[in-house]
């Protein structure tokens, strides 16, 4: 048989899930479900933990426990980068996100700091650079009003940006666009772009900066972003809290046999 915490975990889980215990709501104080004979204290404790740990519940001082909002943010995929916005408008990658969940947002919940650093090993094989070379660190923190959601380094060779927006420290995107736009106007224009996403446990760091419950996993992204011809003109490193985004992709299924066959035809 289960313990009686991980019993009264699993009903709690199974309320919370069946729309019963709503986000936002407040479960009882640990003594209230000892009186109402639920359990002991450390088993009503042990169970608030494990909920805790699960993600369904966050628990802090001077609010009790709450069930979590479940409510995510979309990121979007291709969608996010089309031209359209940030070329012809002002409609930034993370305000896209918003914008798509029909979410409220303020171009202030972005703030950067940029710095000239030297690239590490994963920078320098992410922008094509020997390990060492001087480079550019754009680094953000995104927040949906006052919450953390995710951090966003991009990396660039000094050559590109050298005298742009993109390092000018003031808060917020690099002036209208956004740094593609920035890119743009300097003569770079992004083409292609590869994104690579990985779970990971996070660091203390990550922990206080992106304000994490215990037991909840990061979404560690690497965005390598190209001009037509191959040059890598943006290398990024994000970390997104795993249970406040939903991944969302959509894009045309490849057909390589079929274009292997055009261009055998245009090779006779």
């Amino acid at each position: 048989m289960a313990p009686k915490w991980r019993e009264l975990a699993d009903r709690i889980a199974q309320e919370i899930r069946n729309g019963e215990r709503a986000p936002g709501d407040q479960l009882p104080q640990i003594r209230e479900l000892v009186e109402a004979g639920e359990g002991s204290k450390s088993t009503v404790h042990q169970a608030y933990k494990a909920l805790e740990a699960e993600g369904l519940v966050t628990s802090s001082r001077g609010h009790g426990t709450v069930v979590r909002p479940r409510a995510r943010l979309k990121r979007l995929g291709i969608a996010r980068y089309d031209k359209a916005k940030w070329r012809d408008g002002d409609e930034v990658a993370f305000i896209a996100d918003r914008v798509a969940s029909g979410r409220a947002y303020k171009r202030n919940e972005q703030t950067q700091t940029v710095s000239r650093t030297e690239a590490t090993a994963l920078v320098a094989e992410g922008l094509g650079v020997p390990v060492g070379s001087g480079v550019y660190a754009r680094a953000r923190l995104v927040k949906e009003g006052t919450q953390p959601t995710h951090t966003l380094t991009s990396y660039y060779r000094p050559e590109h940006v050298e005298g742009t927006r993109i390092v000018d420290p003031a808060p917020g995107p690099a002036g209208r666009g956004g740094g593609y736009r920035v890119l743009y106007d300097a003569g770079y224009e992004i083409d292609h772009m590869k994104e690579a996403l990985s779970a990971r446990v996070p660091t203390a760091d990550e922990v206080k900066l992106l304000q994490l419950p215990v037991g909840e996993p990061v979404v560690e992204l690497h965005r390598t972003t190209y001009t037509a011809d191959g040059t890598v003109v943006e290398f990024a490193v994000g970390v997104h809290a795993a249970s406040r985004f939903a991944w969302e992709y959509e894009f045309e299924v490849p057909d390589s046999a079929r274009q292997q066959g055009k261009d055998e035809e245009g090779s006779a």
